[in-house]
């Protein structure tokens, strides 16, 4: 049995369909097809149910699956405590949620790749659940999240202080007014779409619409046009403000405190690449 084919196998079980396993492993189709039948004939056990709707785990394959989680762990813990040296190479990957990207990463991530050229950097966005299941299952190193966050594997630096508003066509300013307006929201997952939820049920809105978007640019054009009213950190919406497209509005205080971490597994053996990503972090505070 490879590791190659254990990769195949483990990103197939994730996706639940070929097609984007091999989008993700960047593959032939025909490719992943062909190793994931060579490992069923080499275990002589199906490893997955196929329908109409995509592939999922036989009682075998979830079997398989847990091992391969922990042989392919291994292995890329193997290779990063090889890479610890003065000269950080190798691949990195990070997560972060999109405001934070949009609006803290671009500088610092750029001054970390001008001193470290040698490292892979890789970034994706999410939301904070998401994000950090890819840590705790080690598909990424390292993610900027909404803190706080109780996990027991998971270790944090504060990285970013945020303050939440509430933001609207501009020429309004009636609170009451602008909370009858859907609320323009990212998706389930969020942890500051959470705190503003909390916000509104603390005001006694018997209830709310809320109308989910994937990106920050389309919320801001949806609030500028009057379609509805969010609630979003000040610095990610700042240019929009300036600009005149939007405004804020304060919130009591007990909702306006947002912290962004930078969260890693406890138990990850540092490459000197997610190390010198810490300590570019933390001199930046």
């Amino acid at each position: 049995m490879e590791s190659g084919d254990l990769r195949i196998f483990q990103a197939v079980a994730r996706e639940g369909s070929i097609t984007k396993a091999a989008q993700i492993l960047n593959y032939v189709q025909s490719n992943v097809t062909t190793r994931i039948q060579h490992l069923e004939a080499q275990l002589k056990i199906p490893l997955f149910r196929r329908s109409n709707r995509g592939m999922t785990l036989t009682p075998a394959g979830e079997n398989l699956l847990g091992y391969a989680d922990e042989i392919l762990t291994l292995m890329d813990e193997a290779v990063k405590s090889t890479q610890y040296s003065d000269h950080p190479a190798g691949p990195l990957r990070i997560g972060s949620i999109e405001t934070t990207a949009v609006i803290h990463l671009t500088p610092l991530l750029a001054e970390y790749q001008s001193r470290y050229p040698d490292v892979n950097l890789s970034l994706i966005t999410g939301v904070t659940h998401t994000l950090l299941q890819k840590v705790l299952e080690y598909e990424l190193d390292g993610a900027f999240v909404y803190g706080p966050v109780d996990d027991p594997d998971i270790e944090y630096i504060s990285a970013f202080e945020e303050e939440l508003v509430l933001i609207s066509e501009p020429g309004k300013s009636d609170m009451h007014e602008l909370l009858t307006k859907p609320m323009l929201f990212f998706d389930v997952g969020c942890t500051h779409r959470t705190k503003a939820e909390n916000f509104l049920r603390g005001t006694g809105l018997a209830s709310y619409q809320i109308m989910e978007f994937g990106t920050l640019a389309v919320i801001l054009d949806g609030v500028s046009t009057g379609l509805g009213v969010s609630m979003l950190p000040r610095s990610s919406i700042a240019k929009a403000e300036e600009k005149g497209i939007i405004a804020s509005h304060r919130l009591p205080e007990e909702y306006r405190d947002l912290q962004v971490w930078f969260v890693h597994r406890h138990d990850s053996t540092y490459s000197s690449a997610l190390s010198r990503l810490i300590q570019l972090v933390e001199t930046k505070q």
